[in-house]
């Protein structure tokens, strides 16, 4: 009788240990779908965004044609990452970079990206990071020194 009641309760609690697990999978399901959904939101309003500044963009370029102020391209359609020519012209224009401009990125580049990191207080490894690349491509377009 008692090894009746004992595989009855191990019965029953097996069976209730199955159902949790059920439970825990659908729960799992619906948090991943609201992550999903949360996720396609934020694409939605990226994408929105970039079209806003796209078009700011363009109201910018036609108010510049209309008052005869020429403004350089160059830094408005860089991208997050910065070609080697970019970094060059910026460098040469902020007075660190003496070579010439053939988008190619040797000793001498990386000696001017080193110097001008020195002189913003950024670490100075040589590569243009983001952090680096925030403060340089102000020079894109005008000359400093």
């Amino acid at each position: 009788m008692a090894k009746k009641v004992l595989l009855l309760g191990l019965g029953i609690v097996f069976l209730f240990s199955l159902s949790g697990c059920a439970t825990t999978r659908r729960n799992d399901e619906l948090l991943n779908q609201g992550l999903k959904n949360k996720v396609m939101a934020l694409e939605a309003q990226l994408n929105e965004k970039d079209i806003e500044i796209n078009n700011l963009r363009e109201a910018l370029a036609q108010s510049n044609e209309t008052s005869g102020v020429k403004v350089s391209k160059a830094s408005s359609e860089v991208k997050e990452r910065p070609t080697a020519k970019q970094i060059q012209t910026a460098l040469k224009n902020a007075g660190y970079y003496q070579g010439s401009i053939d988008g190619k990125t040797g000793k001498n580049t990386r000696q001017a990206i080193k110097e001008f990191q020195k002189a913003n207080n950024l670490s100075a490894d040589g590569r243009v990071g983001k952090k680096t690349w925030a403060v340089l491509k102000a020079y894109l377009d005008k000359k400093v020194k």
